[in-house]
């Protein structure tokens, strides 16, 4: 079975994260992404604490495709670092990872 990541990422828009998102699905990059618009951020900035509202975006990927994805998002992204953090699926429904795997495999359609 391929092994399957979840991806997150976050943006200061619904827009943008949407324009991304729809993108790395032409490309075959991620086979989904879900947008959270409504997230409170909290980190640490230059000398200070920032408090932003964003969007996170969580997308599915198979391992292999990391290395791409991560490209891309940095070339699509309007932040100069954006988080682009993978974690490993553990378990998913069978249909569903099958779903995911065909649709990202060479050639899909």
């Amino acid at each position: 079975m391929t092994e399957v990541l979840m991806v997150f990422t976050t943006f200061a828009n619904e827009d943008d994260a949407a324009r991304v998102a729809r993108a790395l699905l032409l490309e075959r990059l991620i086979a989904c992404a879900s947008l959270l618009p409504v997230a409170r951020s909290l980190y640490l900035g230059k000398d200070r604490i920032e408090d932003v509202r964003e969007t996170v975006v969580l997308m599915k990927t198979r391992k292999q495709d990391w290395t791409a994805l991560m490209s891309r998002l940095h070339d699509l992204h309007p932040y100069d670092t954006p988080e682009c953090l993978a974690v490993r699926v553990a378990a998913g429904a069978p249909r569903y990872m099958a779903w995911l795997d065909s649709v990202l495999a060479p050639g899909s359609e």
